[in-house]
């Protein structure tokens, strides 16, 4: 019987990687299976996104951004090429991951997935009365009308325009913005005070600075007067003043009014962006109001009073996406009929990933980070797309595990159509539908990097590896849960979905509010809870800082460090800053020396003065305990722990907080590795140990096993035990199974998401939960734990 020669096409089947040594990786060499679903598992630092993001997919990008002309590249963001000797079989990579949608204020759920856009040509299409084509519906398009004449040149030709209009949706009062903001002018400044003085009181405009002298140099008022001694005119052009070329000092520069300046520089970002100092003076200094002229919809009121049966596009935008989709369904117009279904089949997509719920006018930046990743994966599900790398960083993150079933489908369906997807997961229900498992370890950051376990599922449960061992880990209900010692009431909650929700939150225990994703837990929690006195919210926002930011600045223990360097040495403690005069020359304290390359990939090279360790040779001659501020740096918490603790080096402030690191399962990373090197988890368990040294009583969590370990998980447990027995509350908003089993007390939100939810299903201890079986939660709880 004679077989057929395989074609030499058919014999890429593998994408190989040799040598790969990005951040810990210690030359990891593997190969995967295309067209195939598989796993990277392993502890929180082990590798697995350097290997699969950093490595993989970067390359895969870096390639393609190659295929550009020089001139399109120089548009593009420069990749570095990755730390590996050979990376083959490459295919095209779509990331897909948990990064939050940009937080620019004008962007929507609707504008990040083209939804609104597809809207906006129905509307300009079917709506009466007709006020123009689709940017007559766009929040972010002005009405322009300029009259005069406009020469038009085309060729030979001159053509001579009187008028020239251009309609858009853009709400005139708040610019597209949905709300008003007003500013508290006792927070911009101090009237007893002149300028010279130091009366402005916005951060970074100090007397000192370049602001400073921009306003104490303009000529427009006295300096040395005290505000309130202003003149009317005066104070208009201290506040209101519009750009005007002045010269300071022989130097040409343009003065505006405060208000006008703060309005672009502070309140045109979002909140969420700005650094802590200035977003705490934001909200002391503005607050903001749903605009009363469009209420909230940004389009002024030709948009809103075009309407298809009774329908503007402002009412179809506030819809729930489910109510859209079957509202679009029932439009019978032949003349847009590919239209209404290409936007019906992306809106029944947002549906099918358990995202039904939103509405398209919600702000980008207020998503989750699982609901933005699931929202980025909209626009891929239905593309035509085959022999493509879908690369997914913890899909099932922010999903109640009735969902994850959900979730499952679309990767085995991604798959199915010939393309290979790679996934880093922690969840055993996710992993087990993985063709192929690269699992990472032993351990975690320098003791981690090494690939441990290759193969199916089956082959990692009866590896004994970290993973394998604990991949059917299922936590027991606890038989006696602890009595509260109060409660915090909760009642007629209404923000977003809740239904004038009433509620007895007890105290003293360890309490775990669940539900469906969009069922309304962190409304309740965040909208009625969190604000309160004494109460300490970790949030799942990412830790705002860059590569100079590392865990010794971000946690505050560099400054005890730095004055015992200083005490020890009698010196200044701003030489033990690599961000101040400590600071290598060279480099700027910074450890590497960046060279731009134009379009092509900038290079990245240890400092050759410093040898990266970011600080001037004569600093690194001072010591304490026999080690310099580098190798102090260098030193993994763990080990920190123990050189702080006792000796010449006895340092209790700094013994403190790295206490609290290790406690929350930290204490592999060393104290001066970026921020930008952590995972997700890792960051989120860094602000937990810092928030831990906080006053308040009760503690809230959204979410903390995100991007843990299984392993990792039973730390996470017994560190809200230690923090209950100690006095405290704690709140967890939590969908992963081990948490709910061990709580005190569950509050259940549902029945579904959106409309279908926001009301309390179930209160009590998990046992009964169990027992009564009576909700979604309830059922998958009961199969967990094995009843």
């Amino acid at each position: 019987m004679s077989t057929t020669p395989k074609h030499a096409a058919d014999s890429h089947d593998t994408i190989r990687v040799y040598g790969a040594r990005e951040n810990n990786l210690k030359d990891v060499s593997i190969e995967i299976p295309k067209r195939r679903l598989t796993a990277f598992t392993g502890v929180s630092g082990s590798g697995k996104s350097s290997l699969v993001f950093a490595t993989i997919a970067a390359e895969s990008q870096r390639l393609i951004n190659e295929t550009y002309s020089a001139f399109v590249q120089g548009f593009m963001p420069a990749l570095a090429r990755p730390d590996v000797d050979v990376l083959d079989g490459l295919t095209t990579a779509i990331i897909v991951d948990q990064e939050r949608m940009g937080a620019n204020p004008r962007s929507t759920v609707g504008t990040v997935t083209d939804a609104s856009a597809m809207l906006r040509i129905l509307f300009s299409r079917l709506a009466r009365p007709y006020i123009g084509p689709p940017n007559a519906y766009s929040f972010n398009v002005a009405s322009v009308r300029v009259g005069g004449d406009v020469t038009v040149e085309r060729g030979n030709q001159t053509f001579v325009r009187e008028s020239f209009s251009r309609a858009g949706g853009m709400c005139p009062r708040c610019e597209g913005m949905g709300r008003v903001t007003d500013i508290d002018l006792t927070q911009l400044y101090d009237e007893d005070k002149s300028l010279n003085e130091g009366a402005l009181t916005v951060p970074g405009y100090s007397v000192d600075g370049w602001y400073g002298r921009i306003f104490t140099g303009c000529g427009f008022f006295d300096p040395g007067k005290p505000i309130r001694s202003f003149t009317e005119r005066e104070l208009h052009d201290l506040l209101h003043k519009e750009p005007t070329k002045i010269k300071v000092d022989g130097v040409n520069l343009t003065y505006e009014g405060l208000i006008p300046k703060l309005r672009k520089s502070m309140l045109s970002k979002d909140k969420e962006s700005l650094q802590p100092h200035v977003r705490a003076f934001v909200e002391r200094a503005v607050t903001f109001a749903s605009c009363p002229e469009c209420s909230g919809t940004r389009l002024n009121e030709a948009a809103r009073s075009a309407t298809i049966e009774g329908v503007s596009i402002a009412d179809a935008c506030s819809m729930e996406i489910r109510d859209l989709a079957e509202w679009i369904g029932g439009l019978d117009e032949p003349p847009v009929a590919p239209l209404l279904s290409s936007l019906r089949h992306t809106l029944d997509s947002f549906a099918e990933i358990g995202l039904g719920y939103l509405t398209l006018d919600r702000s980008s930046g207020t998503l989750s980070g699982g609901e933005a990743q699931r929202v980025k994966m909209i626009r891929h599900l239905g593309s035509s797309l085959t022999d493509v790398t879908y690369v997914f960083d913890e899909p099932t993150v922010g999903l109640h595990p009735h969902d994850i079933q959900r979730m499952n489908q679309l990767l085995l369906r991604l798959r199915d159509k010939g393309n290979t997807v790679l996934v880093v997961e922690h969840k055993p229900e996710a992993i087990a539908i993985a063709d192929h498992v690269v699992d990472l370890g032993p351990r975690a950051g320098t003791a981690g990097g090494q690939v441990v376990f290759e193969g199916t599922v089956e082959g990692l449960r009866a590896s004994g590896t970290l993973t394998g061992r604990h991949l059917d880990d299922r936590a027991a209900v606890k038989p006696e849960v602890r009595p509260r010692t109060g409660v915090l009431e909760v009642r007629g909650a209404r923000s977003h979905n809740l239904r004038d929700v009433d509620v007895d939150i007890p105290l003293g225990v360890l309490c775990v509010v669940t539900g469906v994703a969009g069922s309304g837990k962190s409304s309740l929690i965040h909208g009625s809870v969190a604000g309160r006195d004494g109460v300490v919210a970790i949030d799942q926002t990412a830790i705002r800082g860059s590569r100079r930011s590392n865990p010794a600045t971000y946690t505050g223990l560099l400054d005890p460090i730095r004055k015992a360097f200083a005490k020890a040495n009698g010196v200044k403690p701003a030489l033990f800053s690599a961000n101040s005069e400590g600071a290598c020359p060279t480099c700027n304290g910074a450890g590497v020396v960046y060279v731009d390359l134009g379009m092509m990939a900038g290079v990245e090279n240890p400092c050759e003065e410093c040898e990266g360790k970011r600080f001037q040779a004569s600093v690194l001659e001072y010591h304490l305990g026999g080690k310099d501020i580098s190798e102090v740096l260098a030193m993994p918490v763990g080990e920190a722990l123990e050189f702080f603790g006792s000796g010449e080096a006895r340092i209790p402030a700094a013994h403190a907080i790295l206490e609290r690191l290790a406690d929350v399962g930290l204490g592999y990373i060393s104290l001066g590795q970026p921020l930008t090197t952590l995972s997700g988890g890792e960051r989120q368990r860094l602000k937990l140990a810092t928030h831990m040294a906080d006053k308040g009583g009760v503690y809230v969590l959204d979410e903390p096993t995100t991007g843990l370990h299984l392993a990792d998980v039973e730390q996470l447990l017994a560190l809200m035990d230690r923090l209950v027995e100690s006095g405290k509350s704690v709140i967890v908003i939590e969908h992963h199974q081990a948490v709910m089993a061990h709580a005190d007390w569950i509050i259940d939100l549902g029945p579904g998401a959106g409309h279908d939810g926001g009301k309390i299903v179930f209160e009590g201890t998990p046992a009964d939960l169990v027992a009564a079986r009576s909700t979604l939660t309830g059922e998958h709880l009961a199969a967990y734990v094995g009843h």
